[in-house]
């Protein structure tokens, strides 16, 4: 079997329509704001393992090493990058299944067939996927948010910039085809990052997508602490740029094309052209790369 039922469960439980929400790490996440908020909802949610898949079916182990543990020269553990499926609860007690851990080295359609049956047998009303991508955009802004589903339903009442680009994709991507094949509604939901930002957290993401998730997902979490967390990093921001005065006139551009863009359409003013935002993600990917 490709997943096996974490030791705390006897079987399978049963759930009263959970959201499914998805993060998995080795795609672009600009600051790393989407493992962030991940990080976030399972604190928030109180979220234990539920599934765990198998890792050696699904992770090149040379790629992804296993972490050793020394101890005075003695080997003491080693921790294996592992996929879960975790449950959690929302303040209203309401149930949340969290896809965690590293995106899968291989064999995606069948990994996708496999979430997607757990999704049905565990009674999933919705999926969430979250993504952050570098963009010309300002932190002295709000953060805008993209979005992307295979079903036009989905995203139809949703007040997110819907761009026409053609890009790599990531496992996420994969489980919304399958996931929406199945019946099941859902969305990718992405952050834009300021390009210049990149190489730093940066907070005012990490709250965009967790009251995205809130607010599309149907779901109440406490994310005040992040809140906070993300004044005082624009704070620190805002006296970086000022002690540059050539920071402080390129924050200016971008402000008036953002003030520009968002008094038009804001589901489509602030798209660039494919080859602009094509171009962005593989700049990132090349500097990811570097790294």
């Amino acid at each position: 079997m490709s997943y096996r039922l974490h030791e705390g469960y006897a079987k399978m439980p049963s759930l009263s329509s959970p959201l499914l929400v998805v993060m998995l790490q080795g795609w672009i996440d600009a600051s790393g704001a989407a493992h962030a908020a991940m990080t976030r909802l399972i604190t928030a949610t109180g979220a234990t393992t539920l599934v765990t898949f198998d890792a050696d079916e699904f992770i090149d182990f040379r790629a992804r090493r296993p972490t050793m543990e020394l101890r005075e020269g003695i080997n003491t553990r080693l921790d294996w990058p592992t996929t879960e499926l975790m449950l959690g609860r929302d303040i209203n007690d309401k149930e949340v299944l969290l896809l965690t851990g590293p995106e899968p080295d291989s064999k995606w359609n069948h990994f996708a067939k496999v979430v997607g049956e757990l999704a049905v047998q565990l009674r999933v009303r919705k999926m969430i996927g979250l993504g952050a991508y570098p963009f010309a955009t300002p932190h002295t802004r709000a953060v805008n948010l993209s979005c992307t589903s295979p079903s036009s339903d989905a995203i139809v009442s949703l007040p997110y910039v819907r761009s026409s680009v053609d890009v790599p994709a990531g496992i996420e991507a994969v489980l919304e085809h399958v996931l929406t094949g199945r019946g099941i509604s859902s969305v990718g939901i992405w952050a834009q990052v300021p390009h210049y930002a990149t190489s730093m957290p940066y907070p005012p993401a990490t709250v965009a997508l967790l009251s995205a998730v809130c607010d599309t997902g149907g779901i109440s979490l406490d994310v005040s602490d992040a809140r906070s967390e993300a004044a005082t990093h624009r704070e620190r921001l805002d006296a970086l740029v000022a002690a540059n005065p050539e920071h402080v006139q390129l924050l200016g551009q971008l402000e008036s094309a953002y003030d520009a863009a968002h008094q038009r359409d804001e589901s489509t003013a602030d798209i660039p052209s494919g080859e602009e935002l094509a171009a962005q993600f593989e700049a990132y990917l090349r500097d990811q790369r570097r790294d």
